[in-house]
């Protein structure tokens, strides 16, 4: 994990003089036996990593607890309230904007966060100030650009993507045996009702199985890629 989190100085930003920060959310959450509490918190790091490589943007820590309350039957979850996430967030765009930085991409790693689109709704009523990145279509895209097998749907939760993301940039992070931990549960209609617990009993629900290096470098291409045009949507 230690090369996905930044260690510039503030001479380092100084000379670089970003317009926009970069501000990875991840989680403190259950992804079955063989994946890391932090998966979501590596994930989202390594996507803002990937942008911060490509595009002159800050690259800030990650946020690693929010919204998992759906997770809470599982041993090693740990949330925080929605009022708090956006609180930290709010914060956290205050100070930037004292210094000089006045944009502020979210780049969520963890799909129970949806307190963050009204953040970015209500951050962008009087100018273009925020994004929430990778939106649904970025996901596709990422999805279909690395040769994914499963959709989004089937592959909620410690499946191929975040695998293959996982395999890509820090492997040290993933136990053996995630190579025949596939859970479908594609009806999962009174999820947010229920949790987890009610529709799987390992805590995965997805193809881990199909998970490889190459779809994770490839994955991460395509969001750098998609990016530019949250970049774009914020100068305009």
């Amino acid at each position: 994990m230690d090369h996905l989190l930044t260690g510039a100085t503030s001479a380092d930003v100084r000379a670089q003089n970003p317009a926009v920060a970069v501000l990875p959310i991840g989680s403190f959450e259950q992804h079955g036996d063989y994946h890391p509490l932090i998966t979501d918190t590596a994930i989202a790091c390594a996507i803002a990593q990937k942008i911060a490589d490509d595009h002159n943007v800050m690259l800030l820590p990650p946020v690693s607890f929010s919204c998992s309350h759906e997770h809470a039957g599982f041993s090693g979850s740990v949330s925080i309230r929605a009022t708090t996430l956006a609180a930290i967030i709010g914060d956290i765009k205050e100070s930037l904007s004292t210094s000089g930085i006045k944009k502020l991409v979210l780049v969520n790693g963890h799909g129970g966060n949806y307190v963050l689109q009204n953040i970015v709704q209500e951050a962008n009523v009087t100018d273009r100030q925020m994004t929430l990145f990778p939106g649904p279509l970025d996901w596709h895209s990422a999805r279909t650009y690395s040769g994914m097998k499963t959709n989004a749907h089937e592959d909620m939760h410690a499946g191929e993507l975040e695998t293959s993301i996982l395999l890509h940039v820090a492997p040290e992070l993933l136990r053996s045996g995630y190579e025949t931990a596939d859970w479908r549960a594609d009806d999962r209609q009174f999820l947010l009702v229920k949790g987890m617990t009610a529709y799987t009993k390992s805590g995965v629900i997805g193809f881990p199985s199909l998970g490889t290096k190459e779809k994770g470098r490839l994955a991460l291409e395509s969001l750098s890629q998609r990016f530019k045009n949250h970049l774009q949507a914020l100068a305009e």
